[in-house]
């Protein structure tokens, strides 16, 4: 099978946004006067949304609907202002995108931070290189769901088997497998290679250019 489109998750498979993600959230704890996190605990909090991500950072004891819902919008508020300060592309990944725009590889960026925010960052740090760019705009549609990544697939006119998915978490190994496209995890994220196939990866890669060889 000749693959022609690529769908890639944002966070920790493009763009290292973990220092960005988490001293927006330390700063919304510190002026509460909770406790805050290391970037290292943080990584685990990231890949389910970023209201997903307040719930786990927030107190146990402190973490009732309309605390979380109060703190996810000082949040997004904090994180908007410093979104692409300290984030940057992993290593190879720009090379390997102007490699997959040469090819006329179709590509799109699939994320579960708010649509909004995914955008900005991707066309900032990633301008002119994705079809679609789609970020979580309502809670009932984001991954595993694979309802977007299949819509992408329409727009491309390719069948789910013709398309990569590519992440570093097992909800987009698990988002791969419910649309029917080809799972690829990679090492460099906020996950282990146990946990990216014990979730469905069919590969996984350690370099960025290794997603050259398999095209």
């Amino acid at each position: 099978m000749k693959f022609k489109g690529i769908i890639f998750d944002l966070d920790g498979t493009l763009v290292d946004s973990l220092h960005d993600i988490s001293d927006a959230m330390n700063k919304v704890l510190t002026a509460l006067n909770y406790p805050t996190h290391t970037y290292d605990t943080y990584q685990y909090f990231i890949g389910s949304g970023l209201r997903n991500l307040v719930s786990k950072a927030l107190p146990a004891a402190n973490s009732s609907d309309d605390e979380i819902e109060s703190c996810f919008e000082c949040m997004v508020e904090e994180y908007t202002k410093i979104c692409t300060l300290k984030t940057k592309p992993y290593d190879g990944i720009v090379e390997l995108l102007e490699n997959l725009t040469s090819q006329n590889i179709k590509m799109a960026v699939f994320s579960n931070k708010a649509d909004e925010l995914t955008k900005k960052i991707a066309s900032e740090i990633f301008p002119n290189h994705f079809d679609a760019t789609v970020g979580l705009s309502t809670e009932a549609l984001k991954k595993p769901n694979p309802f977007e990544a299949l819509e992408i697939g329409k727009k491309w006119n390719l069948k789910p088997e013709e398309i990569l998915f590519v992440g570093d978490s097992d909800i987009d190994m698990q988002t791969a497998v419910n649309a029917n496209m080809f799972p690829v995890g990679v090492t460099w994220g906020y996950r282990t290679e146990e946990e990216l196939k014990n979730s469905g990866a069919k590969l996984v890669v350690n370099k960025a250019s290794e997603l050259i060889e398999i095209l």
